[in-house]
C-alpha cells in the first residue's frame, strides 16, 4: 500500500498566479484531479488524498497537517509559475542532499514531466517552502509552465495538454515508487488503413484518434487488447 498526498496549489480566496485570462488555482486543481484519476485507475495498492478537490481556501498548515496526520508516503504539490520565464522546474527542501530519497523521487518526476510535455527544462531546484519543510515525508513541488508567458499559457489553456502534464507526474511517481500496474488493465488498439497509430487505456484518447482520422482514412479498426 502506498499513500500519495496531492496538493493542488492555492484555491478559494487565493488565486495564485494570474495571466492571460488564466488562474493558477484552476490549473493546479485540474492537474491534481487527473493525477488522482490515473493513479487510482491504473495502479495497484495506491491510496490518494488531496488537499482540496474543489475551489476552496486551504491554509498551508492545513495542507501539511493533513498529509502528516494521514501518514502519507509522498507529498506532491502542483503549481504554475509566473515571472516571464518559460518551462518546467521543481523543488525539494533546501537542506536535503542530492542523493536523498526525496531527490530521487523528484528526479523521476522531473524527467517524466519534461519528457511528456516538451517543456523547457529549467532545472531541479531547492527552496525553504512551507510544504517542503513541514512535511514528514518526501515532498516535491512542481512548477508547470509560466502563466504570464503567452506560449506557456496557450498550452495551459488546453485541457489535453494539462492531461499530458498529469501523465508526466504519474509516470514519474510510478517509476519512483515502483508502483504495480493493475493486471486487468486493457488497451484499445487503433488501426488506421492497416497501420497501428496507438494503443490507449483512456476512452477519450481513443475517441480523439478516431476524430483525427475520421473522414480522412478508408477504414478505422478498434481492437481491445489485454496487458
Amino acid at each position: 500500500m502506498v499513500k500519495i498526498f496531492l496538493d493542488p496549489g492555492h484555491g478559494g480566496n487565493d488565486t495564485g498566479a494570474v495571466g492571460n485570462g488564466l488562474l493558477e488555482k484552476d490549473i493546479t486543481l485540474f492537474i491534481a484531479l487527473e493525477i488522482n484519476r490515473l493513479l487510482q485507475n491504473e495502479y495497484e495498492g495506491v491510496f490518494v488524498q488531496l488537499s482540496r478537490t474543489k475551489d476552496e481556501t486551504v491554509s498551508l498548515d492545513e495542507r501539511t497537517d493533513r498529509a502528516n496526520q494521514w501518514g502519507a508516503d509522498v507529498y506532491v504539490a502542483i503549481h504554475v509559475n509566473a515571472g516571464g520565464g518559460t518551462g518546467y522546474e521543481d523543488y525539494i527542501y533546501n537542506r536535503l542532499d542530492d542523493d536523498s530519497a526525496t531527490a530521487r523521487i523528484r528526479d523521476a518526476i522531473h524527467e517524466e514531466v519534461v519528457k511528456a510535455t516538451g517543456f523547457r527544462d529549467r532545472g531541479k531546484k531547492k527552496a525553504n517552502f512551507h510544504v517542503l519543510r513541514e512535511t514528514a515525508m518526501p515532498a516535491v513541488l512542481t512548477e508547470n509552465g509560466f502563466i504570464d508567458r503567452k506560449e506557456d499559457a496557450e498550452k495551459l489553456n488546453d485541457t489535453q495538454f494539462l492531461r499530458t502534464v498529469a501523465r508526466g507526474h504519474v509516470n514519474g511517481i510510478a517509476r519512483a515508487l515502483d508502483l504495480t500496474k493493475k493486471s486487468n488493465l486493457s488497451l484499445t488498439r487503433v488501426t488506421v488503413d492497416g497501420t497501428q497509430v496507438g494503443a490507449f487505456a483512456e476512452k477519450e484518447n481513443v475517441l480523439r484518434q478516431v476524430e483525427r482520422y475520421l473522414g480522412k482514412a478508408k477504414y478505422i479498426v478498434l481492437e481491445r487488447i489485454g496487458m
